[in-house]
């Protein structure tokens, strides 16, 4: 079964149609069910029936909870790719193979979301860090020395460097300003500022 290839047999699922059946919802249940059992040995034809009759089941769980179209597709498609990979573990006894996928389909999304908070919380705290480590640095530099005693240690730094803090901290730029100015990513004059001053700050002898 690892050598098949089940992402040949996805397509866009917003906006598709189910799969619509006569014979009633247990009949429904039972032949959901032997789809799911044949692709657990590797049939790909019978994956392709369970895709179509559950894509808008499993894209619309997915989308309650991220609100995001583009991202719900895109989880959907690694749903029944998981959904490939983990059919030959799936036992009828244990529920209806629409409940099964339905469960890891709400399973993923939420993965989801928990991932995108955890990023963006890593970004804010490496945010609020750069900006701590700036201001302590920034404090020691520049208030316990003389501006002419800092203006000469300058010239020690890159060109990159000292524009950056010349900018900043002698012509009051914010740090979004420097990044206009100087045609850089605001994230890579943080770090050229914050490399400077620590370098302003082990020439100048300055213990924090």
């Amino acid at each position: 079964m690892g050598e098949m290839n089940p992402l040949g047999r996805l397509r866009s699922v917003g906006g598709r149609s189910n799969r619509s059946d006569d014979k009633g919802e247990l009949d429904e249940r039972s032949q959901m069910a032997s789809w799911l059992e044949a692709a657990g040995r590797g049939d790909q034809e019978a994956f392709g029936q369970l895709y179509d009759a559950m894509a808008n089941r499993v894209y619309g769980i997915i989308l309650r909870v991220l609100k995001d179209p583009a991202q719900a597709e895109e989880v959907a498609q690694e749903v029944f790719v998981e959904v490939w990979r983990l059919a030959p573990r799936y036992d009828q006894s244990r529920g209806s193979a629409a409940s099964w996928m339905s469960t890891i389909a709400h399973r993923r999304a939420v993965d989801r979301v928990r991932s995108e908070q955890s990023h963006r919380d890593r970004t804010e705290v490496v945010g609020r860090q750069v900006e701590r480590d700036h201001d302590s640095v920034t404090e020691v530099v520049l208030d316990r020395f003389d501006r002419s005693r800092v203006l000469a240690a300058l010239e020690l730094l890159t060109k990159d460097q000292r524009a950056a803090i010349e900018l900043a901290y002698f012509e009051g730029h914010t740090y979004r300003e420097v990044a206009v100015l100087l045609g850089a990513a605001e994230g890579t004059i943080k770090g050229r500022i914050r490399d400077g001053l620590i370098k302003l700050r082990d020439h100048l002898g300055v213990n924090q």
